[in-house]
This record gives structure tokens, sequence and C-alpha cells, in this order.
């Protein structure tokens, strides 16, 4: 097994790693809409977020080697699920052709208060 970190992705905000690799498959925790350059979410739209947390996704794969067309399920929390429609409208940007399989669902709460958290599982 092996971590992998990205300095262009948020540093984790507990005791986890931003992505771990198998050797065949690899899990990429979940990401909030936080600019690793400041330590702040991007903005406070639910598009901003969902972009963001798709830019730091890309870069944790990216450091182990991957890209998103590699990424063959995600999980996506949000805080409201009336954010679902403007949600995949950001989402549909990244994922253009043979999509992932895909959960969807609202939770009572996202840590810092985000309207989004992405988790992606990608093989090799």
């Amino acid at each position: 097994m092996k971590r992998i970190v990205s300095d262009k992705a948020p540093a984790a905000l507990g005791p986890y790693v931003q992505a771990v690799d198998t050797g065949s498959t690899v899990y990429c925790s979940g990401q909030l809409g936080i600019d690793p350059a400041t330590g702040a979410f991007a903005g406070d739209t639910i598009q901003v977020q969902t972009k963001q947390s798709l830019e730091n996704i890309k870069a944790i794969l990216e450091a182990g080697g991957l890209s998103l067309s590699d990424v063959v399920k995600t999980t996506v929390l949000l805080s409201d699920i009336a954010n679902f429609g403007p949600m995949n409208e950001v989402y549909a940007q990244y994922f253009t052709a043979d999509c992932p399989a895909r959960a969807a669902f609202q939770v009572a709460a996202l840590p810092k208060n985000a309207l989004v958290e992405i988790e992606a599982v990608a093989i090799h």
C-alpha cells in the first residue's frame, strides 16, 4: 500500500491521507472545496466548491500518476439535495466521456459546513 499526497490539494483535516494506492486501485479521500493555497473555501456557492473539490481530486490523482479518466466510482455528499442540479452541471464538465458510477445524497452536515464533499475510486 502506498500513500498519495499532493501539495496541490488541501492537507487532510484529520488522521487520514489524501489517497491510498493498493497497487491496482486508488481510493481518494473525500475532498471539500478548499483552495490549497489559502486553506479556505474557494467560494460560497455550490458551483465553486464543486469545481474546487474536483480540482483537488484531480491533483491528488495526478500525484499518483492517474487522471480523472481513471475514476470508476465517485460519491458526492451534499449539505442540501437542492444543490444537486448546479453541482451536476459542474461535475459534467469534468466527466464527459465514459463517466464513472456515482452515488449522490444529502447528509446532515459536512466538515467546516461545506456545501459538497466528493470522494473517488480510480483504477490503474
